[in-house]
């Protein structure tokens, strides 16, 4: 199939594509690395009367050190994340998480902002943003507001993300001397989405964590912040035993959702093994 008709213009700067995202309204459609929008256009599930190509928005760009804060442009792609001495030395998951995102193609096009706004439940960066306390920049015509990541993804292929409003970029906390983490994901194959997904973050003292964050992924409709599996492990020396009793409390807290080829109790037996093995690499 083809795309139904539409205009299209590419703003040159963030003013401009804000100008054109509220002149167009409902009708209007911003695509960046357009890896998701082209194949739903062609499909005629998407069917905007106005196309606002962002990729030429300067201020939508690059990675950068600002203090204590990394920044990450709404338009950085997978590959650039994955490339980035920046991103591996102040927030080693994302390095770790990109390659685990379908191809090599795809990564060179696909945007960090174009996957956290889409609010995929499979995705990697969504679950990785909220284990990384991140906090969203958006943007309309009249200024600028921050979402902590943990209350962006409201429900499946939703965000907080309003009418008018563009992603302009994340700010994430650098890493701390004691920072650690570890990405685990389960697929068919290579590529694939995910069937189920963890990424985990937490400080390290001795045999100890503190400050721990388990966003699993492909099990809801949203990437899920694990509180009971944190709880159980915060403060807490790092026996089997606790592992035992974090990977429970995962399994009786998380509320999962089955899909066509997984049942939700699958799911929440894999986040299970998901978490035990996070949990053994981050102390081994």
């Amino acid at each position: 199939m083809k795309s139904a008709a539409f205009d299209y213009v590419k703003p040159k700067s963030l003013a401009e594509a804000l100008s054109a995202l509220a002149m167009g309204g409902d009708e209007a459609q911003l695509i960046a690395g357009g890896q998701t929008l082209l194949a739903t256009l062609n499909m005629r599930l998407s069917e905007p009367a106005l196309l606002i190509d962002i990729s030429s928005v300067a201020e939508l760009k690059g990675i950068a050190l600002d203090g204590y804060t990394l920044r990450i442009g709404a338009l950085v792609t997978h590959t650039e994340i994955e490339e980035s001495e920046l991103i591996a030395q102040h927030a080693p998951l994302l390095k770790a998480a990109a390659p685990h995102i379908a191809h090599r193609a795809i990564r060179n096009l696909g945007t960090w902002g174009g996957s956290l706004v889409y609010g995929d439940p499979a995705a990697e960066w969504p679950a990785c943003s909220m284990a990384l306390d991140a906090t969203m920049i958006l943007a309309n015509e009249r200024g600028e507001r921050r979402v902590a990541a943990r209350d962006f993804f409201v429900d499946l292929y939703t965000t907080a993300l309003e009418d008018g409003e563009i992603l302009v970029a994340t700010e994430i906390p650098v890493a701390s001397p004691n920072h650690v983490f570890c990405f685990q994901e389960l697929a068919r194959r290579h590529g694939d989405y995910a069937i189920a997904g963890l990424a985990a973050a937490a400080d390290k003292h001795s045999n100890t964590l503190d400050s721990c964050s388990f966003a699993f992924f492909s099990i809801a409709s949203t990437p899920v912040l694990c509180e009971a599996a944190q709880l159980a492990v915060n403060g807490q020396p790092l026996t089997a035993t606790v592992i035992s009793s974090a990977v429970r409390a995962a399994r009786d807290s998380l509320e999962t959702i089955g899909d066509i080829t997984n049942s939700a109790e699958n799911k929440t037996h894999l986040a299970g093994v998901l978490l035990e093995r996070a949990l053994k690499q981050i102390m081994g």
